[in-house]
């Protein structure tokens, strides 16, 4: 039988980080900085999971400085992005 995951997210909570994360007024934070943002508390191997599903589908970059928000929906932007020329 497959082991289950010990710390798996629930959609809900996936949500919740993703709102906390577009929302904030800083371009980088910190895992740490984050797990404050957030209105309810998340365990850290749980948060971890889901930090890595957003890095994962490209709505995060992360580097040494902290996570930031990536994804964008606008759909001027993606056609700007994609019909742009390449300097």
């Amino acid at each position: 039988m497959p082991q289950i995951a010990k710390y798996s997210p629930t959609l809900n909570t996936v949500i919740m980080v993703e709102d906390t994360l577009k929302k904030t007024d800083e371009s980088i934070i910190t895992l740490a900085n984050l797990k404050r943002k957030l209105p309810k508390k998340v365990n850290h191997y749980t948060l971890r999971k889901i930090i890595e599903y957003l890095e994962e589908s490209n709505k995060i970059a992360i580097s040494l400085q902290g996570i930031t928000w990536i994804h964008n929906r606008n759909p001027a932007l993606r056609k700007a992005i994609t019909q742009g020329k390449q300097v």
